[in-house]
C-alpha cells in the first residue's frame, strides 16, 4: 500500500454499483485514515493496559500524587499522611489513615484531579491511580496519528508517528505509572493538534478573501481549545507555561504568512492589528481561567479556618505577599480590594515558586538536560531482587525485576539524526511543518537547561516523545521518497525505512522486561545495561 493510496483513496463506487472485488480491502482503503489510528491506539492500549495494577507497589514518585489525588476526592485539598501510609494502603485488608491537616504541594493540581477520577471507579489502589495515565497515554496515540496525517497529509506517515510512540519505552513506563508528565504530555499534544485544526481552517478563509489585509478571521473555537488544553498543561505542572508561550507566538506567525499567501500587502502589520490581541485572548485568556479554576478545591474549602495550605494567609492582611513573587521583586502597598482567597493564592504560589527553583538536593537518578536526547541517565522507578526458586524465577543466580524510564534507544538515537534533517527542511525548505514540530521542541527541551543547578530528572521528556516521534516519521517519510517517484526509488526507500522501523520495534521487545518490571535472571537484566549511566 502506497503513501499516495492512503493520502488520496480512490472515490467510493456509487451506491447502486455492484461491490467491486475485494470491497472490504477498497472499504478498508476508504476509511483508513481512522481505521489505521484506531488499530494503532488499540495495539498501544493492549501495551498499557495489560496487568496494570502490577507491581502492587508505590512506584517513584507514586507515593506523593495519588495519596494528593485521594486526598482532593474526598477533601477538595492536599491532607496529610502519616508515614507509614504507603504499608496501610496496600495492606490487606487496606486503610487509608488521611488527615485533614493541610500539607504543602509543589505543582498545581489538575494532574492529581484527573488521577483521582481512576480512584473514584477502582479505589485507591495501584490499578485506581494508575488509570488515566494508561488512558491518556493511549488517547495520546490516537490523536497523534490524526495530528501526523493532519501535518504531513498522509495516514501513513501519521500511523508510523503512532506506531513509532506506541513502542517507546518512556511514554509506555509514564503510561503505566502514576505521575503528572504523562498527563501533562496528554494536554501539550492536545493543544498542539487544535492549532493544527485553526490553522487549517484559518487558511481556508483566507483563500476565499477578496484582500488578505482587510478580512477578519472571527470565531476561531479551535484556536480557544488550544488554549484550554495548554492552560491544562500549567495547571499540571509550571512548565507549560513557556509551552503557552512558543504556541501562542507559532498561531500569531501562521496568521501572518496566511495573510501574506492571501496576498496582503502588509502582512506583518494586519497580523498584529487584527490577529495578535485576539490571539493572546483566546490562548492566554483562557489558559488562565483554566489554571485558576483547577484551584477551584483549595478556593472553595476554606470555611471555618479550615482547607488547603496557606487558604487563610490573607486573613487579616492588606499585602499581598513578602517582598517578591517569581523572582519579580513587588511594592508593598496595600491589596486589600484584592479578594482574600486569591491573595492567598498568590503567596502560595511564590513559596511553590521558592520550592521548586531551589530543589538542590542530589538524587541518585538525577541527570543533566545535556543527556537527555541520548538517554543518558534513565531513571530506575522500580527495583526488586527475587531469589532463585521464588516467582518463577529459575536462575541460580536470581532474578531482578525493574521499571526503567527509557526512551527506546534505537528511536531516540534516530530522532537525534530526525531533529537535524527538520532543522534543515525549516531553514532551507522553509517547511512550516518542520518549523511546528521544531516550535514544540524548543518549547518543551530548552527551558530545562537553565536549571543546572536544581535537581531534575530525564522522565521529564515524556512531552516530549511525541514530537520526536513526528520528527523520525516525517524523515522515514522522506526516505520513502516523494509521491510520483519511480518504483525503484520507492522499493529501496521502503526497504529502508521498513528496516528502521523495525529495529525500533525490536529494540522495544528486547527492553520490554525493564519497562513493565518482568521477573527476569539477573544475566538478562546485565545484558540490558547496555551503559554503566543506566545503572
Amino acid at each position: 500500500m502506497t503513501q499516495a493510496a492512503l493520502t488520496h483513496p480512490p472515490a467510493a463506487p456509487a451506491p447502486d454499483a455492484p461491490a467491486p472485488r475485494g470491497g472490504l480491502v477498497r472499504w478498508a482503503i476508504d476509511h483508513s485514515g481512522w481505521l489505521g489510528p484506531i488499530c494503532v491506539a488499540l495495539f498501544a492500549g493492549l501495551l498499557r493496559f495489560w496487568n496494570l495494577g502490577y507491581p502492587r507497589a508505590f512506584v517513584f514518585d507514586e507515593t506523593y500524587y495519588p495519596k494528593d489525588a485521594w486526598s482532593l476526592l474526598r477533601q477538595g485539598y492536599e491532607g496529610t499522611w502519616p508515614d507509614h501510609a504507603n504499608a496501610d494502603i496496600l495492606a490487606s485488608p487496606p486503610s487509608v489513615p488521611l488527615s485533614s491537616a493541610a500539607e504543602f504541594i509543589a505543582h498545581p493540581p489538575l494532574g492529581k484531579w484527573v488521577m483521582a477520577i481512576g480512584e473514584q471507579l477502582f479505589g485507591l489502589n495501584p490499578l485506581g491511580w494508575r488509570f488515566m495515565t494508561a488512558l491518556l497515554g493511549t488517547l495520546a496515540v490516537l490523536m497523534l496519528a490524526r495530528i501526523g496525517r493532519r501535518l504531513f497529509g498522509s495516514t501513513l506517515i501519521g500511523c508510523t508517528a503512532a506506531l513509532l510512540m506506541s513502542v517507546d519505552g518512556l511514554q509506555l513506563v509514564m503510561s503505566r505509572v502514576g505521575l503528572l508528565d504523562g498527563i501533562q504530555m496528554f494536554f501539550v499534544l492536545a493543544s498542539f493538534g487544535s492549532l493544527l485544526i485553526d490553522r487549517d481552517h484559518t487558511r481556508a478563509r483566507l483563500a476565499s478573501a477578496a484582500d488578505g489585509d482587510a478580512v477578519r478571521l472571527g470565531w476561531r473555537p479551535w484556536r480557544i481549545a488550544a488554549g484550554v488544553f495548554v492552560g491544562a498543561a500549567c495547571a499540571v505542572k509550571w512548565n507549560g507555561a513557556m509551552i503557552l508561550a512558543a504556541f501562542g507566538l507559532l498561531t500569531v506567525l501562521w496568521d501572518q504568512a496566511g495573510r501574506r499567501g492571501a496576498g496582503a500587502r502588509r502582512p506583518w502589520r494586519s497580523m498584529l492589528r487584527r490577529d495578535a490581541v485576539p490571539a493572546f485572548l483566546a490562548m492566554v485568556g483562557s489558559a488562565a481561567v483554566v489554571y485558576v479554576g483547577s484551584w477551584s478545591g483549595w478556593l472553595a474549602t476554606g470555611g471555618n479556618g479550615g482547607g488547603g495550605y496557606d487558604r487563610h494567609w490573607a486573613d487579616g492582611r492588606a499585602g499581598l505577599s513578602p517582598d517578591s513573587f517569581l523572582g519579580i521583586p513587588l511594592p508593598q502597598v496595600s491589596m486589600s480590594w484584592v479578594p482574600a482567597p486569591l491573595r492567598g493564592l498568590w503567596h502560595y504560589h511564590s513559596q511553590m515558586y521558592d520550592f521548586n527553583t531551589g530543589l538542590s538536593t542530589p538524587h541518585t537518578y538525577q541527570s543533566n538536560p545535556f543527556s537527555w536526547l541520548v538517554v543518558g541517565r534513565p531513571v530506575s522507578m522500580y527495583w526488586e531482587q527475587v531469589p532463585g526458586g521464588q516467582r518463577g524465577c529459575t536462575s541460580s543466580g536470581g532474578c531482578a525485576a525493574q521499571i526503567l524510564g527509557l526512551g527506546t534507544p534505537f528511536l531516540w538515537w534516530t530522532a537525534c539524526f530526525a531533529l537535524v534533517y527538520l532543522l534543515w527542511r525549516w531553514f532551507f525548505r522553509r517547511d512550516w511543518r518542520s518549523g511546528a514540530v521544531l516550535c514544540a521542541v524548543a518549547a518543551i527541551y530548552l527551558p530545562w537547561f537553565q536549571y543546572q543547578e536544581r535537581t531534575i530528572f530525564s522522565f521529564y521528556m515524556v512531552v516530549l516523545v511525541p514530537f520526536l516521534c513526528l520528527a523520525v516519521a516525517q524523515m522515514l517519510g522522506a526516505v520513502l521518497g516523494p509521491a510520483g517517484c519511480g518504483p525503484e526509488r520507492r522499493r529501496i526507500g521502503a526497504i529502508a525505512a521498513g528496516a528502521i522501523v523495525l529495529a525500533i520495534v525490536g529494540c522495544f521487545a528486547f527492553f520490554y522486561p525493564l519497562y513493565t518490571a518482568q521477573v527476569i535472571p539477573m544475566s538478562s537484566w546485565q545484558d540490558r545495561m547496555w551503559f554503566t549511566s543506566w545503572i
